[in-house]
């Protein structure tokens, strides 16, 4: 099994686990952890941005 994740502030998020089959990990699963990425960045600017208008 492979996974994927990053770091933002002082934590890790990990995105989605999948099994490898070959030494070359799947496009759409870069795909994937890159949106799931980009979907989690922009959650956490709107809350930041609401926590500082609100």
């Amino acid at each position: 099994m492979c996974s994927s994740s990053f770091a933002v502030d002082d934590k890790a998020v990990l995105t989605h686990g999948f099994i490898k089959k070959t030494q070359k990990t799947p496009k759409k699963e870069i795909q994937k952890a890159k949106d799931i990425r980009e979907e989690h960045l922009k959650r956490q600017k709107s809350k930041k941005e609401g926590e500082k208008n609100g």
